[in-house]
């Protein structure tokens, strides 16, 4: 029976390493270690990190005044007018992309003198000049050769130069 006992002893002792494997040989490693390291990896890639840099956010420009509005758009309008069939200056002057004023075909008249001999008898393919440039004595004196009421002065709505309806106090 002591037989028996020492195998049953040995049996168990042979189960016990199987089961446990080798760990019970193993030295333990310390639970500090590893969390050391950790933190220590931590640190060093808050540390190398590079700071943020600080957002310059670009100031958009203000918006353009009322006169500088009405400046670009007075300078989209045309300088120049191909006669169609059936126009005349008084027309031609008192369209809305031209000066919206027909008293104000003679400028058309005189800085075309070269194209027009008579202001009555103008042709379909003739292409004037529309002066964009003009003194205010200049369009006094327009909108009087045609027949205008006195003060002489264009509608507000007319396109007329920005120094013009500054000088005029108009609003933009």
């Amino acid at each position: 029976m002591v037989k028996s006992g020492k195998n049953v002893i040995f049996l168990f002792l042979s189960l016990l390493l199987i089961t446990s494997g080798c760990s019970l040989f193993k030295k333990k490693k310390t639970v500090a270690a590893t969390p050391e390291k950790k933190v220590t990896a931590q640190k060093q890639v808050v540390q190398t990190k590079p700071k943020p840099q600080p957002v310059v956010q670009k100031k958009s420009p203000p918006p353009p005044t009322p006169e500088e509005i009405y400046r670009m758009n007075y300078q989209k309008l045309p300088t120049s007018h191909t006669v169609v069939k059936g126009e005349c200056l008084w027309w031609i002057a008192e369209y809305k992309q031209i000066y919206n004023d027909p008293f104000m075909w003679p400028l058309i008249y005189k800085a075309n003198r070269d194209k027009i001999k008579d202001p009555d008898l103008i042709y379909p393919g003739q292409v004037f000049r529309i002066p964009r440039e003009f003194s205010l004595e200049e369009l006094k004196m327009s909108r009087k050769s045609a027949g205008a009421p006195r003060p002489y002065l264009p509608p507000k709505d007319a396109n007329i130069p920005a120094d013009l309806r500054a000088e005029l106090n108009w609003d933009f």
